[in-house]
């Protein structure tokens, strides 16, 4: 029989593996082989870099904790996926603190680039120096804040564009359809291009007439808008192939393959602290196959010629990669 001398011993050990196991967690690894062949000079469109908050602290009216990701794990990554080059693109997490984001950059040297969060007390000896850097454009993450009052969206939309219009960057942003519907006739005048991030936040299951969803497609056949066909995981629930964001995905694209980036989201943070927790408790990564991930562009692109766009054409023109 037990004793509860043997109970307590139990319950301390697994405290302390549970312990352990935070500590050690690691983002995710492709467990899938890429099934094509990946051209020379792919881009990565969106990832992030979760530091060492001792050296990179979270921002204090963040909503969720995310577990860490280095530019080790994540240099891993893109070699499984055989992908040459990066966007890092600063979390909510971290607010207007761009370092983990400049950091991550600097381990990739010039194979990397990155979107920036900015605001009103953010300098322009500031903004000179994420150029030089290799920032690219800066990121309005609506969706993670809930922000869904066009009231809001509009000024911050114009504001950032008009701070970055003479540096040739672009405006990324994460929201839904319906703010999307709100905010295009901003978007067609647009002084800077703009990015939507994750299939402009479309749900599958609602299919390609979901409100705002052809508001998407219109800004996007006039060349005004980029869309990034990431995080189908976001879109769906049917994973792990996510096979009703085929039509969104076919849909985009047959739009205007000249305005579709690709990228992992890795490394797949959960921005929703589950019930009974606060936003300063850690909430796992989610654990996607993103080898598996990247084999479904085939089924949405299945020309070669349209994938290269995708991965190398579209990014290496907006983001300035040179050979």
């Amino acid at each position: 029989m037990t004793t509860r001398r043997e109970v307590l011993l139990g319950a301390a050990a697994a405290a302390l593996l549970g312990g352990s196991r935070l500590a050690r967690a690691k983002a995710a690894q492709p467990s899938t082989p890429v099934n094509f062949d990946v051209p020379a000079g792919a881009v990565d469109c969106h990832t992030h870099i979760h530091g060492d908050p001792a050296k990179f602290p979270f921002f204090t009216g963040r909503v969720y904790t995310p577990e860490l990701a280095s530019p080790e794990e994540m240099a891993a990554l893109h070699r499984a996926l055989h992908i040459q080059r990066v966007v890092i693109v600063t979390p909510s997490v971290y607010g207007t603190d761009n370092s983990a984001t400049l950091f991550g950059m600097k381990a990739r040297g010039k194979d990397a680039r990155g979107i920036a969060v900015i605001d009103d007390k953010t300098t322009e000896a500031e903004l000179d120096a994420m150029g030089k850097a290799g920032i690219r454009g800066v990121r309005l993450n609506l969706a993670t804040g809930g922000i869904n009052d066009p009231a809001v969206a509009r000024p911050r939309f114009t504001a950032a564009a008009q701070r970055i219009k003479a540096r040739g960057w672009h405006l990324q942003i994460y929201t839904n359809p319906q703010m999307i519907t709100a905010v295009k006739d901003l978007v067609m005048s647009s002084p800077v291009p703009v990015v939507f991030d994750h299939f402009g936040g479309a749900q599958a299951a609602a299919g390609v007439a979901q409100p705002g969803f052809p508001d998407l497609l219109e800004a996007m056949r006039a060349g005004k808008a980029y869309v990034k066909i990431s995080g189908a995981y976001r879109a769906s629930k049917l994973g792990p192939d996510y096979a009703d964001v085929a039509p969104m995905a076919k849909a985009l694209i047959a739009a205007n393959p000249d305005r579709i980036l690709w990228g992992t989201d890795w490394p797949h943070p959960d921005s929703v602290t589950p019930p009974g927790k606060v936003p300063t408790d850690v909430t796992p990564l989610f654990q996607i196959d993103d080898g598996r991930l990247l084999n479904q562009l085939v089924v949405w692109a299945p020309d070669a010629k349209t994938r290269k766009k995708i991965l190398v054409d579209n990014p290496t023109r907006l983001y300035g990669f040179t050979s």
